[in-house]
């Protein structure tokens, strides 16, 4: 784990930066003061120029050549840590890689740890917090729509609407202690007019619309738990082959065919679906199938979304199915029911568009499973119920960010309650600070060792 002590020491920093395995190119990353100097001593040459792709022999120390490939200079401060910064790729195989890593690290560089080169950047004002973080971002992106997004954040556009939401932020607490500090002064009572309000009113709605695209940059970027659930044989395992596009669950006509959870990961409408299908909920005495039904109820707690699978050909009262299987009837709006087996029925056109029950009203999703009907409206169903309407231009998001700015939502309402109801004008400059810091945690200008170290903590080695 790293943290603010570990990567500010000068030290140089060495790591193979392409995947484990067998390639056209390996890449080694080196980064600190003493990267030119041993790419120098590993090359034989006398110079580099910048940004300049020179080929080289990499000579081992008794100067037998190990590989031979390019070799690029980026200095200080114009690289991607910030420090002196050489890139050599040669030949992709393993033995190779290291073995020119094990004479580099000869000549003094040390061993990067996970994140190490992102940290440095971090430090050294390369990025912020929110771009280090773009930067895992895309390269675990699920969807095309994910890895754009990481990339509009990696090159700044999340930090810049975070930033111009602090700088309102800080224009409105100058305003503020101002007319704490010099009551007297004409023009700064801004318990008299409505300049404070109306500039809250406006930091309050950019940052709603801010929040907006962070949920659906979240949604981007974690995707959603789904599980699928519903009585034997209704169906669920052919959802989930439908939903695949491919065979991942057996189907068959014999209840109890599925006795395990099976887990799938799908991508829809830019999406991402993390699928549980689950063992059909009934009693049963087969010890087998209590431990696969055990399990389906444990999945089903921890879902983002339930899709209740039930034969719309015998079953007609689908609120009453629901409290049989869950205990409960669930909340609306976590539970999509999808009647299934609608190619049985001759008038399936008929069937309810909605059921009530306690003021919750549930709209069922007709499909057939066997034929593919009803796919594309149970996707967009599915969307909507989760709230994943992504813009063009949204941006990845981390729960940290939603937390940092539904925290500072809240501080802005209590502001806005201390200058109309108490006439605070200290509490009301108290309520802004406490915003500030929750926005400056976002972009990591106030953050803890700790959260540094755990975030890079989770890249790759030569990131």
């Amino acid at each position: 784990m790293l943290n603010n002590s570990q990567t500010a020491l000068t030290s140089t920093i060495a790591a193979i930066a392409t995947p484990m395995g067998r390639g056209g190119v390996g890449v080694i990353r080196l980064s600190g003061p003493n990267s030119y100097q041993i790419a120098l001593a590993l090359t034989g040459r006398q110079a580099f120029k910048p940004r300049f792709a020179h080929f080289c022999r990499f000579y081992d120390r008794d100067n037998t050549v190990i590989d031979e490939g390019l070799v690029l200079y980026f200095p200080a401060p114009h690289s991607f840590t910030g420090e002196d910064v050489i890139e050599m790729q040669g030949h992709g195989g393993m033995i190779l890689q290291q073995q020119l890593l094990t004479r580099v690290f000869e000549l003094g560089a040390n061993q990067a740890v996970a994140g190490e080169f992102s940290a440095r950047a971090f430090d050294n004002d390369k990025l912020d917090l929110v771009q280090a973080e773009a930067i895992a971002d895309a390269i675990d992106a699920t969807s095309v729509a994910a890895a754009k997004s990481a990339m509009r954040s990696l090159t700044g556009e999340f930090s810049q609407k975070i930033n111009a939401l602090l700088e309102q932020l800080i224009q409105l607490r100058l305003y503020v202690e101002a007319a704490i500090d010099f009551p007297d002064e004409e023009g700064v009572d801004f318990l008299a007019d409505e300049h404070i309000a109306k500039q809250l009113r406006q930091v309050s709605e950019q940052l709603n619309t801010v929040l907006a695209t962070a949920k659906q940059g979240q949604l981007l970027r974690d995707g959603v738990s789904v599980v699928i659930a519903g009585r034997p044989n209704a169906g669920k395992s052919s959802l989930l082959n439908r939903l695949a596009g491919q065979e991942r669950a057996i189907v068959t006509d014999i209840a109890g065919t599925t006795r395990d959870i099976l887990q799938e990961t799908i991508v829809l409408n830019g999406l991402t679906l993390n699928l549980t299908d689950t063992a059909g909920l009934r009693h049963t005495d087969d010890i087998v199938e209590q431990a696969g039904i055990e399990r389906a109820r444990q999945a089903i707690t921890q879902a983002d979304l339930l899709l209740m699978v039930y034969d719309a050909h015998r079953e007609h009262e689908p609120l009453r199915l629901a409290t049989e299987l869950f205990g409960s009837l669930p909340n609306a709006n976590s539970i999509l029911m999808i009647a299934n087996k609608i190619d049985l029925s001759d008038n399936h056109q008929n069937l309810p568009k909605q059921f009530s029950s306690q003021e919750q009203i549930y709209h069922p999703v007709y499909v057939s499973c066997k034929y593919g009907t009803g796919l594309e409206e149970l996707v967009n169903q599915i969307c909507d119920k989760v709230g994943f309407h992504p813009p063009e231009n949204s941006l990845i998001a981390r729960t940290r960010h939603l937390d940092a700015l539904r925290r500072t939502q809240m501080a802005l309402q209590e502001a806005d309650e201390q200058l109309h109801l108490f006439h605070a004008g200290e509490l009301v400059a108290e309520s802004l600070r406490q915003a500030q810091l929750s926005l400056n945690e976002i972009t990591g200008e106030f953050t803890a060792d700790d959260l540094l170290g755990k975030i890079f903590g989770s890249f790759c080695i030569g990131k």
